[in-house]
Protein backbone atom coordinates (compact mmCIF):
# COMPACT_ATOMS: atom_id res chain seq x y z
CA UNK A 1 0.00 0.00 0.00
CA UNK A 2 1.28 3.29 -1.36
CA UNK A 3 0.78 6.58 1.07
CA UNK A 4 1.11 9.60 -1.47
CA UNK A 5 0.68 12.30 1.39
CA UNK A 6 3.46 12.79 3.79
CA UNK A 7 1.40 14.34 6.22
CA UNK A 8 -0.67 11.23 6.45
CA UNK A 9 2.09 9.04 6.29
CA UNK A 10 4.04 11.05 9.31
CA UNK A 11 0.47 11.06 11.17
CA UNK A 12 0.59 7.75 11.50
CA UNK A 13 4.08 7.71 12.66
CA UNK A 14 3.36 9.92 14.93
CA UNK A 15 0.39 7.82 16.24
CA UNK A 16 2.43 4.83 16.75
CA UNK A 17 5.04 7.06 18.41
CA UNK A 18 2.37 7.59 21.40
CA UNK A 19 2.23 3.77 21.59
CA UNK A 20 5.87 2.73 21.73
CA UNK A 21 6.24 2.91 25.27
CA UNK A 22 3.37 0.56 25.68
CA UNK A 23 4.17 -1.91 22.47
CA UNK A 24 7.86 -1.40 21.56
CA UNK A 25 8.51 -1.01 17.78
CA UNK A 26 11.67 -0.90 15.74
CA UNK A 27 10.30 -0.36 12.75
CA UNK A 28 7.96 2.03 12.68
CA UNK A 29 8.21 4.00 9.49
CA UNK A 30 7.79 0.39 7.68
CA UNK A 31 4.02 -0.47 9.91
CA UNK A 32 2.99 3.33 9.62
CA UNK A 33 3.32 3.04 5.47
CA UNK A 34 2.19 -0.87 5.58
CA UNK A 35 -0.85 -0.46 8.54
CA UNK A 36 -4.07 1.26 7.30
CA UNK A 37 -5.16 4.35 9.29
CA UNK A 38 -7.94 1.61 11.05
CA UNK A 39 -5.58 -0.84 11.66
CA UNK A 40 -3.69 1.54 13.54
CA UNK A 41 -6.09 3.29 15.38
CA UNK A 42 -7.35 -0.29 16.90
CA UNK A 43 -3.74 -1.12 17.98
CA UNK A 44 -3.97 2.43 20.04
CA UNK A 45 -7.69 1.67 21.41
CA UNK A 46 -6.21 -1.47 22.53
CA UNK A 47 -3.25 0.05 24.77
CA UNK A 48 -6.14 2.72 25.90
CA UNK A 49 -8.53 -0.74 27.20
CA UNK A 50 -4.72 -1.92 29.04
CA UNK A 51 -4.26 -4.84 26.28
CA UNK A 52 -0.94 -6.51 28.09
CA UNK A 53 2.40 -5.50 26.00
CA UNK A 54 3.32 -8.75 25.10
CA UNK A 55 -0.24 -9.52 23.64
CA UNK A 56 -0.13 -6.05 21.69
CA UNK A 57 3.19 -6.85 20.12
CA UNK A 58 2.06 -10.71 18.83
CA UNK A 59 -0.95 -9.01 17.53
CA UNK A 60 1.12 -6.23 15.81
CA UNK A 61 3.48 -8.28 14.74
CA UNK A 62 0.64 -10.85 12.82
CA UNK A 63 -1.26 -7.83 11.38
CA UNK A 64 2.04 -6.28 10.07
CA UNK A 65 2.75 -9.55 8.04
CA UNK A 66 -1.02 -10.49 7.09
CA UNK A 67 -1.08 -7.16 5.72
CA UNK A 68 2.32 -7.63 4.25
CA UNK A 69 1.38 -11.45 2.84
CA UNK A 70 -2.16 -10.17 1.16
CA UNK A 71 -0.59 -6.91 0.08
CA UNK A 72 2.14 -9.34 -2.08
CA UNK A 73 -0.57 -12.17 -2.97
CA UNK A 74 -3.57 -10.15 -4.38
CA UNK A 75 -1.91 -6.49 -4.48
CA UNK A 76 -4.66 -5.48 -2.19
CA UNK A 77 -4.86 -4.59 1.84
CA UNK A 78 -6.85 -7.31 3.91
CA UNK A 79 -10.40 -6.88 3.50
CA UNK A 80 -12.61 -6.71 6.74
CA UNK A 81 -14.20 -9.60 6.30
CA UNK A 82 -11.83 -11.63 4.62
CA UNK A 83 -13.73 -14.32 2.35
CA UNK A 84 -13.19 -17.88 2.75
CA UNK A 85 -11.55 -18.29 -0.11
CA UNK A 86 -8.52 -16.08 0.60
CA UNK A 87 -8.25 -17.26 3.99
CA UNK A 88 -7.56 -21.20 2.09
CA UNK A 89 -5.35 -19.32 0.09
CA UNK A 90 -3.20 -18.16 3.61
CA UNK A 91 -3.43 -21.71 4.20
CA UNK A 92 -1.83 -23.33 0.67
CA UNK A 93 0.73 -20.52 0.76
CA UNK A 94 1.98 -20.95 4.47
CA UNK A 95 1.13 -24.93 4.52
CA UNK A 96 2.65 -27.18 2.41
CA UNK A 97 4.92 -30.77 1.03
CA UNK A 98 8.31 -29.52 0.82
CA UNK A 99 8.71 -33.02 -1.47
CA UNK A 100 5.99 -31.94 -3.68
CA UNK A 101 7.40 -28.63 -4.38
CA UNK A 102 10.19 -30.31 -6.08
CA UNK A 103 8.47 -32.01 -8.74
CA UNK A 104 5.83 -28.87 -8.81
CA UNK A 105 7.07 -25.62 -8.56
CA UNK A 106 3.61 -24.21 -8.03
CA UNK A 107 3.30 -25.46 -5.10
CA UNK A 108 2.83 -23.46 -1.92
CA UNK A 109 3.90 -20.36 -2.06
CA UNK A 110 4.73 -18.53 -5.48
CA UNK A 111 8.06 -17.47 -5.93
CA UNK A 112 7.43 -13.85 -6.63
CA UNK A 113 5.16 -13.45 -3.24
CA UNK A 114 8.06 -15.27 -1.23
CA UNK A 115 10.28 -12.88 -2.76
CA UNK A 116 8.22 -9.76 -1.91
CA UNK A 117 7.85 -11.10 1.70
CA UNK A 118 11.83 -11.93 1.49
CA UNK A 119 12.58 -8.44 0.43
CA UNK A 120 10.93 -6.70 3.24
CA UNK A 121 11.88 -9.26 6.20
CA UNK A 122 8.56 -10.81 6.62
CA UNK A 123 9.86 -14.09 5.66
CA UNK A 124 13.60 -15.49 6.90
CA UNK A 125 13.68 -19.06 6.71
CA UNK A 126 13.25 -21.37 3.78
CA UNK A 127 10.23 -23.74 3.73
CA UNK A 128 6.60 -24.25 4.71
CA UNK A 129 5.62 -22.60 8.09
CA UNK A 130 5.10 -23.94 11.56
CA UNK A 131 1.49 -24.92 11.41
CA UNK A 132 1.59 -23.59 15.45
CA UNK A 133 2.18 -20.09 13.89
CA UNK A 134 -0.10 -20.51 10.91
CA UNK A 135 -2.97 -21.19 13.50
CA UNK A 136 -1.66 -18.47 15.46
CA UNK A 137 -1.92 -15.56 12.58
CA UNK A 138 -5.30 -16.98 11.53
CA UNK A 139 -6.55 -16.54 15.35
CA UNK A 140 -5.14 -12.82 15.17
CA UNK A 141 -6.81 -12.59 11.97
CA UNK A 142 -9.94 -13.65 13.56
CA UNK A 143 -9.82 -11.68 16.52
CA UNK A 144 -9.44 -8.38 14.51
CA UNK A 145 -12.00 -9.06 12.56
CA UNK A 146 -14.58 -9.25 15.38
CA UNK A 147 -13.24 -6.53 16.92
CA UNK A 148 -14.01 -4.81 13.53
CA UNK A 149 -17.53 -5.79 14.25
CA UNK A 150 -17.65 -8.42 11.15
CA UNK A 151 -18.39 -12.04 11.40
CA UNK A 152 -15.42 -14.17 9.38
CA UNK A 153 -15.30 -17.62 7.81
CA UNK A 154 -12.62 -18.87 10.61
CA UNK A 155 -14.91 -21.18 11.58
CA UNK A 156 -16.11 -22.84 8.33
CA UNK A 157 -15.25 -26.77 7.69
CA UNK A 158 -13.34 -26.19 4.60
CA UNK A 159 -10.51 -24.07 6.37
CA UNK A 160 -10.76 -26.56 9.40
CA UNK A 161 -10.07 -29.26 6.84
CA UNK A 162 -7.47 -27.25 4.72
CA UNK A 163 -5.31 -27.07 7.79
CA UNK A 164 -5.52 -30.68 9.09
CA UNK A 165 -4.72 -32.11 5.55
CA UNK A 166 -1.95 -29.54 5.26
CA UNK A 167 -0.61 -30.66 8.76
CA UNK A 168 -1.17 -34.16 8.57
CA UNK A 169 0.85 -33.56 4.70
CA UNK A 170 3.31 -31.77 6.36
CA UNK A 171 4.56 -33.17 9.44
CA UNK A 172 7.44 -31.53 11.20
CA UNK A 173 9.16 -32.75 14.31
CA UNK A 174 8.55 -30.63 17.46
CA UNK A 175 11.24 -28.67 17.94
CA UNK A 176 12.58 -26.76 21.40
CA UNK A 177 12.91 -23.21 21.82
CA UNK A 178 15.97 -23.50 22.87
CA UNK A 179 18.26 -26.43 21.05
CA UNK A 180 20.06 -26.73 24.59
CA UNK A 181 19.70 -25.82 27.95
CA UNK A 182 20.96 -23.19 29.67
CA UNK A 183 22.42 -25.24 32.90
CA UNK A 184 24.46 -24.39 35.56
CA UNK A 185 27.95 -25.12 33.99
CA UNK A 186 26.52 -23.29 30.52
CA UNK A 187 25.70 -20.33 32.93
CA UNK A 188 29.00 -20.30 34.55
CA UNK A 189 30.67 -19.83 31.16
CA UNK A 190 28.40 -17.09 29.73
CA UNK A 191 28.63 -15.08 33.31
CA UNK A 192 32.33 -16.06 32.64
CA UNK A 193 32.50 -13.28 29.65
CA UNK A 194 31.10 -10.70 31.57
CA UNK A 195 35.03 -9.85 33.02
CA UNK A 196 35.21 -6.51 33.64
CA UNK A 197 33.55 -3.50 35.32
CA UNK A 198 32.20 -1.53 32.25
CA UNK A 199 28.55 -1.10 31.68
CA UNK A 200 27.60 -3.99 29.28
CA UNK A 201 29.44 -6.69 31.82
CA UNK A 202 27.85 -5.90 34.68
CA UNK A 203 24.35 -5.67 32.99
CA UNK A 204 24.76 -8.69 30.80
CA UNK A 205 25.89 -10.77 34.40
CA UNK A 206 23.12 -9.08 36.11
CA UNK A 207 20.56 -10.09 33.42
CA UNK A 208 21.91 -13.87 33.04
CA UNK A 209 22.03 -14.31 36.87
CA UNK A 210 18.53 -13.19 37.86
CA UNK A 211 16.65 -14.47 34.92
CA UNK A 212 18.18 -17.70 35.86
CA UNK A 213 18.03 -17.99 39.46
CA UNK A 214 14.43 -16.20 39.46
CA UNK A 215 12.93 -19.43 37.99
CA UNK A 216 14.15 -19.33 34.50
CA UNK A 217 11.96 -16.07 34.04
CA UNK A 218 11.01 -14.88 30.41
CA UNK A 219 12.82 -13.15 27.91
CA UNK A 220 9.54 -10.62 28.23
CA UNK A 221 9.80 -10.76 32.38
CA UNK A 222 13.30 -9.74 32.50
CA UNK A 223 13.12 -6.84 29.81
CA UNK A 224 9.87 -5.70 31.33
CA UNK A 225 11.02 -5.81 34.84
CA UNK A 226 10.87 -2.57 36.86
CA UNK A 227 12.38 -1.21 40.20
CA UNK A 228 9.46 -1.06 41.80
CA UNK A 229 8.46 -4.82 41.12
CA UNK A 230 11.61 -5.45 43.70
CA UNK A 231 12.07 -5.40 47.62
CA UNK A 232 14.44 -6.08 49.83
CA UNK A 233 13.98 -8.93 52.35
CA UNK A 234 15.17 -10.05 55.33
CA UNK A 235 18.67 -11.78 55.00
CA UNK A 236 18.78 -15.45 54.70
CA UNK A 237 20.98 -16.94 57.94
CA UNK A 238 22.82 -20.34 57.19
CA UNK A 239 24.89 -22.38 59.89
CA UNK A 240 28.58 -20.87 59.67
CA UNK A 241 27.88 -18.91 56.65
CA UNK A 242 27.49 -15.19 56.32
CA UNK A 243 23.86 -13.92 55.87
CA UNK A 244 22.78 -13.51 52.47
CA UNK A 245 21.05 -10.92 50.75
CA UNK A 246 17.99 -11.26 49.44
CA UNK A 247 14.63 -9.61 48.13
CA UNK A 248 11.63 -10.38 46.18
CA UNK A 249 9.95 -9.99 42.52
CA UNK A 250 6.66 -9.30 42.45
CA UNK A 251 5.90 -10.36 38.69
CA UNK A 252 2.57 -9.14 38.79
CA UNK A 253 0.40 -10.15 35.71
CA UNK A 254 2.71 -13.31 33.57
CA UNK A 255 1.89 -15.42 30.65
CA UNK A 256 0.06 -18.27 32.81
CA UNK A 257 -1.22 -16.09 35.33
CA UNK A 258 -4.59 -14.23 36.01
CA UNK A 259 -5.10 -10.40 36.06
CA UNK A 260 -5.46 -9.91 39.60
CA UNK A 261 -2.75 -12.55 40.49
CA UNK A 262 0.24 -11.09 42.18
CA UNK A 263 2.91 -13.69 41.22
CA UNK A 264 6.25 -13.77 43.81
CA UNK A 265 9.47 -15.21 43.04
CA UNK A 266 12.56 -14.59 45.19
CA UNK A 267 16.40 -14.18 44.81
CA UNK A 268 19.48 -15.23 47.33
CA UNK A 269 22.83 -14.72 47.28
CA UNK A 270 25.31 -13.56 43.74
CA UNK A 271 21.69 -12.97 42.09
CA UNK A 272 21.28 -10.15 44.14
CA UNK A 273 24.58 -8.67 44.27
CA UNK A 274 24.93 -8.83 40.90
CA UNK A 275 21.87 -6.94 40.45
CA UNK A 276 22.59 -4.86 42.95
CA UNK A 277 25.87 -3.76 41.44
CA UNK A 278 24.12 -3.04 37.97
CA UNK A 279 21.76 -1.00 39.81
CA UNK A 280 24.24 1.21 41.70
CA UNK A 281 26.63 2.07 38.85
CA UNK A 282 24.11 2.62 35.90
CA UNK A 283 22.62 4.80 38.70
CA UNK A 284 18.79 3.23 38.67
CA UNK A 285 16.56 4.28 41.17
CA UNK A 286 13.32 4.03 39.31
CA UNK A 287 11.78 3.00 35.90
CA UNK A 288 13.17 0.44 34.11
CA UNK A 289 15.72 -2.32 35.35
CA UNK A 290 17.59 -3.77 32.29
CA UNK A 291 17.74 -0.71 29.84
CA UNK A 292 19.88 -0.37 26.49
CA UNK A 293 23.33 1.29 26.51
CA UNK A 294 24.42 2.74 23.64
CA UNK A 295 28.13 2.87 22.14
CA UNK A 296 29.16 5.78 23.85
CA UNK A 297 28.29 3.86 27.60
CA UNK A 298 25.12 6.15 27.88
CA UNK A 299 22.06 4.05 30.18
CA UNK A 300 18.66 4.79 28.06
CA UNK A 301 15.69 5.34 29.75
CA UNK A 302 13.63 2.87 27.90
CA UNK A 303 13.39 -1.03 28.83
CA UNK A 304 15.28 -3.29 26.74
CA UNK A 305 13.45 -4.95 24.14
CA UNK A 306 12.60 -8.28 24.70
CA UNK A 307 14.43 -9.96 21.92
CA UNK A 308 17.85 -8.30 23.29
CA UNK A 309 17.25 -10.46 25.87
CA UNK A 310 18.09 -13.59 23.59
CA UNK A 311 20.53 -11.85 21.62
CA UNK A 312 22.21 -11.24 24.85
CA UNK A 313 22.53 -15.13 25.64
CA UNK A 314 23.64 -15.95 22.10
CA UNK A 315 26.31 -12.99 22.01
CA UNK A 316 28.10 -14.46 25.29
CA UNK A 317 27.04 -18.18 24.13
CA UNK A 318 29.57 -17.76 21.37
CA UNK A 319 32.21 -15.35 23.35
CA UNK A 320 32.45 -17.92 25.51
CA UNK A 321 33.15 -20.10 22.84
CA UNK A 322 29.91 -22.01 22.49
CA UNK A 323 27.69 -22.55 19.42
CA UNK A 324 25.24 -19.39 19.39
CA UNK A 325 22.58 -21.43 17.60
CA UNK A 326 21.94 -23.92 20.33
CA UNK A 327 21.27 -21.56 22.92
CA UNK A 328 18.49 -18.95 23.42
CA UNK A 329 16.92 -17.02 26.28
CA UNK A 330 14.17 -19.92 26.90
CA UNK A 331 17.32 -22.11 27.64
CA UNK A 332 17.71 -20.01 30.36
CA UNK A 333 13.92 -21.13 31.37
CA UNK A 334 14.55 -24.88 30.74
CA UNK A 335 18.06 -25.26 31.85
CA UNK A 336 16.38 -23.87 35.42
CA UNK A 337 14.63 -26.83 35.67
CA UNK A 338 17.07 -29.58 34.04
CA UNK A 339 19.55 -28.32 36.65
CA UNK A 340 16.84 -28.34 39.43
CA UNK A 341 16.52 -31.94 38.73
CA UNK A 342 20.29 -32.54 38.49
CA UNK A 343 20.75 -31.55 42.09
CA UNK A 344 17.54 -33.60 43.51
CA UNK A 345 15.24 -30.29 44.16
CA UNK A 346 11.63 -31.68 44.27
CA UNK A 347 9.51 -30.48 41.08
CA UNK A 348 6.86 -29.27 43.25
CA UNK A 349 9.75 -26.89 44.94
CA UNK A 350 10.99 -26.20 41.55
CA UNK A 351 7.84 -25.26 40.18
CA UNK A 352 7.04 -22.58 43.15
CA UNK A 353 10.35 -20.65 41.64
CA UNK A 354 9.54 -20.84 37.66
CA UNK A 355 5.74 -20.55 38.13
CA UNK A 356 4.94 -23.75 35.46
CA UNK A 357 1.34 -23.74 35.91
CA UNK A 358 1.47 -27.67 33.65
CA UNK A 359 3.11 -30.20 36.03
CA UNK A 360 3.43 -32.26 32.88
CA UNK A 361 5.73 -29.44 30.70
CA UNK A 362 7.84 -29.04 33.54
CA UNK A 363 8.29 -32.73 34.23
CA UNK A 364 9.31 -33.32 30.48
CA UNK A 365 12.67 -31.15 31.98
CA UNK A 366 13.21 -33.72 35.19
CA UNK A 367 12.97 -36.61 32.54
CA UNK A 368 15.38 -36.02 30.47
CA UNK A 369 17.42 -35.33 33.50
CA UNK A 370 17.08 -38.56 35.49
CA UNK A 371 16.36 -40.78 32.74
CA UNK A 372 20.03 -41.77 31.70
CA UNK A 373 20.73 -42.36 35.63
CA UNK A 374 17.60 -43.81 36.43
CA UNK A 375 16.98 -47.51 37.15
CA UNK A 376 15.34 -48.04 33.41
CA UNK A 377 19.05 -47.27 32.00
CA UNK A 378 20.72 -49.10 34.02
CA UNK A 379 19.40 -52.44 33.78
CA UNK A 380 22.72 -53.76 33.24
CA UNK A 381 25.10 -51.83 34.67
Amino acid sequence: MSIDRPAELAARVATLDTIAAVLPMDRRDELAELLTDQDIETLRHLVNEGMGANTLRALTSDLAYLQAWSLAATGRSLPWPAPEALLLKFVAHHLWDAEKRLTDPEHGMPADVDDKLRIQGFLRTVGPHAPDTVRRRLATWSTLTKWRGHVGAFSSPALKSAIRLAVRATPRPKRRKSAKAVTGDILSKLIGTCRTDNLRDVRDKAILMVAFASGGRRRSEVAGLRKDQLATEAPIYLDGAPPLPSLSIHLGRTKTSGADNDEVVYLTGRPVDALNAWLALARIESGSVFRAIDRWGNVSQRALDPKAINDIVKQRAEMAGLDPNNFSAHGLRSGYLTEAANRGIPLPEAMEQSRHRSVQQASEYYNSATRRSGRAARLMD
